[in-house]
């Protein structure tokens, strides 16, 4: 309980950071976004790569290639939270709106930044054990079961880093909400997830 706590201020302390320096840490945290998102699709490129380089390799000339389905499996965290907070930045993930839609806008906006302060509360918690077993799995220097025998330990941590980047993002988005003026005026306009007043 002591540890979620700790996460909760933690969170606290964060957003209170992020309060004094908007602007500049929007800035940098959709460079960051960005950066991650160009890894991501480079290694969905990789993957595609080695899964077919693997068909043909098998099936041609019949000398599969060892650890495919294990490297691909650790590939896929690394593609999936390296661009998780881009999308919430975009309000790309899908949603159950209906209800929430046909709230006032002054209902809609209280209850916007309820779900995100859940959200980034969740994300933030996930973010510290995910990364307690990231430091696990690098400690006990943890591999896959078959050779050639994948390191585990930068898969799982690439999930605290999506995660925590998560809660970061859904802070940013609170504060938007809150002080929409201390923001750039395009990131406010193009926002999907903020309702104007």
């Amino acid at each position: 309980m002591t540890e979620l706590l700790s996460v909760i201020v933690t969170a606290l302390v964060v957003f209170g950071a992020l309060a004094l320096i908007t602007a500049r840490a929007e800035f940098f945290m959709r460079l960051f976004e960005d950066i991650l998102t160009y890894c991501s699709v480079a290694l969905i490129l990789c993957v595609m790569v080695w899964v077919v380089a693997e068909v043909i390799a098998r099936y041609v000339f019949n000398a599969p290639l060892p650890g495919h389905l294990e490297g691909a499996e650790l590939l896929l965290p690394m593609i999936v939270f390296f661009g998780v907070s881009y999308v919430q930045a975009r309000d790309g993930h899908v949603g159950m709106t209906f209800v929430v839609d046909a709230l006032p806008k002054k209902v809609r906006r209280v209850t916007d930044i309820l779900s995100l302060v859940v959200s980034a509360l969740t994300c933030a918690a996930l973010a510290y054990f995910s990364s307690k077993n990231a430091w696990l799995a690098w400690d006990y220097d943890d591999v896959t079961m078959s050779p050639p025998y994948w390191p585990v330990w930068p898969s799982a941590a690439v999930i605290p880093l999506g995660y925590g980047m998560l809660a970061v993002r859904m802070l940013l988005q609170i504060l938007q909400k809150l002080m929409p003026s201390r923001f750039p005026a395009h990131i406010v306009e193009h926002s999907d997830l903020h309702v104007a007043e």
